[in-house]
C-alpha cells in the first residue's frame, strides 16, 4: 500500500526539492514542469501560465484550431501520467513547481478565445490566474476532491485547473453577453 502524499502547504522532511537537475532527470519531470517555467523562485504558476501563452502564440503558427485542440487533448491526458509521476517522486500532493496543468488549462481558454486578441487575452490571463491562485467555489471543491496518490494524484493536480479554465470561460462568455 502506497503512503499518501502530503499537502504542498508543509512539505515532509523527505520531499525533493525541485531543481534543474531533478527536472532533467526524468521526461516525465520535464513535461510537467513546464519544461523549466516551473522552476521560478517567484510564482511559478504563473510562469507556467505566461509560458503556455507564449508557447500558444508559437504554436498556433504550424497548427491549426484543430491541431491545437488535438495537443490540448493529448498533453491533458500524457499530464496525467507526467504530473502523477513527479509529484510521487517529489513526495508532495500538489507542488508548486508542477505547471503543466497550467500550461494545458490556459492552453484551453487560449484555443477557445483567441479571435479576441490581445486584450481578450489579458483578461483571459487575469481570470485564469484569479481562479486558479484564489480557488473560488467549484475550483476548491475539485482542487480538494480529487488530490492523492495512484491514478488520482495527476489527475487532481490538471482537475483544479481544467475548472478553473472553465470559470475563465464562463466569466468571459458571461462579460461577452453582458
Amino acid at each position: 500500500m502506497t503512503e499518501p502524499l502530503l499537502s504542498p502547504m508543509s512539505p515532509p522532511a523527505g520531499a525533493r526539492r525541485p531543481t534543474a537537475s531533478f527536472m532533467l532527470a526524468h521526461p516525465a519531470h520535464f513535461m510537467a514542469m513546464g519544461f523549466g517555467s516551473g522552476l521560478s523562485p517567484v510564482a511559478p504558476g504563473t510562469a507556467g501560465t505566461l509560458w503556455a501563452w507564449l508557447s500558444f502564440l508559437v504554436l498556433q503558427r504550424w497548427l491549426s484550431p484543430a491541431g491545437m485542440g488535438w495537443l490540448i487533448a493529448a498533453s491533458a491526458l500524457l499530464g496525467w501520467w507526467a504530473c502523477t509521476v513527479t509529484a510521487r517522486n517529489m513526495r508532495v500532493a500538489d507542488p508548486g513547481s508542477i505547471v503543466l496543468d497550467e500550461v494545458v488549462g490556459f492552453w484551453l481558454v487560449l484555443w477557445l478565445v483567441m479571435p479576441a486578441g490581445l486584450p481578450g487575452q489579458l483578461v483571459a490571463f487575469g481570470l485564469f490566474r484569479f481562479f486558479d491562485a484564489v480557488k473560488p467555489g467549484p475550483v476548491a471543491w475539485a482542487d480538494k476532491t480529487f488530490k492523492g496518490f495512484g491514478w488520482r494524484g495527476g489527475f487532481g493536480i490538471l482537475f483544479d485547473d481544467l475548472v478553473a479554465a472553465a470559470c475563465t470561460l464562463l466569466a468571459i462568455a458571461l462579460w461577452r453577453f453582458l
